[in-house]
């Protein structure tokens, strides 16, 4: 069966050519009609702390591919010291199972938010909080560790000096990231607790009766996190 062709915009036939893939984004209903006004400024944040992210990896490794210093061995930097011998990355691989595992604690949250669960959804966020809270103690403890071995924003005692800057810049403000969704994920689940979001009550991040719209969002902001931090433990302590 043949199909009709528009040449000259007849009503009633689909356009062709570049006007019908303009045609096709703008009517698409779902995507840009349904989208609440709090998750479309999540994807907008979301996006714009891509860019700064990206900016900073790529920072970091225009600063390491360009110095004539030997860049320090981070199987060495980031070893503990345990039962007599030092284990290479052994903290950031717990801090990543740990980050990790609360991005699947902050997706059972929002499942069960789409239920309605108050209980299961509210115990889950908390989890999620306790994890990044875990998560956000052990990087302190990182910080720690390194200052007092001589690590310092312009110098470190096992090669480039960037290496302290770049460090401290790139996992602090990761870690700020984690530190600020914590705190919003005890107000949200306290929140879900009381039921804000079924009997409608006044206040910020309640959405309309019987939507745990809240939940969603701030699961794209933790996974958001998470897939960062991927980036982060892939370009500073796998390479």
């Amino acid at each position: 069966m043949a199909h009709p062709v528009q040449t000259h915009g007849e009503p009633g036939l689909s356009p062709v050519g570049l006007r019908g893939v303009a045609a096709d984004f703008s009517s698409d209903q779902r995507a840009f009609k349904t989208a609440s006004w709090g998750k479309a400024m999540m994807w907008i944040f979301l996006l714009s702390d891509t860019f700064v992210f990206g900016c900073f990896l790529i920072a970091y490794m225009t600063a390491r591919m360009s110095t004539p210093v030997a860049w320090p061995n981070p199987s060495e930097v980031f070893a503990l010291h345990i039962g007599g011998q030092d284990v290479p990355l052994i903290l950031i691989a717990i801090m990543t199972f740990v980050l990790i595992s609360s991005s699947g604690t902050m997706a059972m949250a929002v499942n069960f938010g789409y239920r309605r669960d108050r209980r299961m959804t509210a115990m889950l966020m908390l989890l999620t909080a306790v994890l990044g809270a875990g998560f956000v103690g052990m990087q302190a403890f990182e910080w720690t560790k390194l200052i007092t071995e001589g690590v310092r924003p312009w110098e470190n005692p096992w090669g480039a000096a960037q290496f302290g800057s770049t460090f401290f810049m790139i996992t602090g403000f990761h870690g700020t990231h984690v530190t600020i969704g914590v705190i919003f994920l005890l107000i949200v689940a306290r929140k879900v607790w009381r039921g804000d979001f079924d009997v409608e009550r006044r206040g910020f991040f309640t959405s309309r009766r019987g939507r745990y719209e809240a939940v969603e969002i701030m699961g794209l902001y933790w996974h958001f996190v998470d897939l960062v931090w991927v980036f982060i433990f892939a370009f500073f302590y796998l390479w």
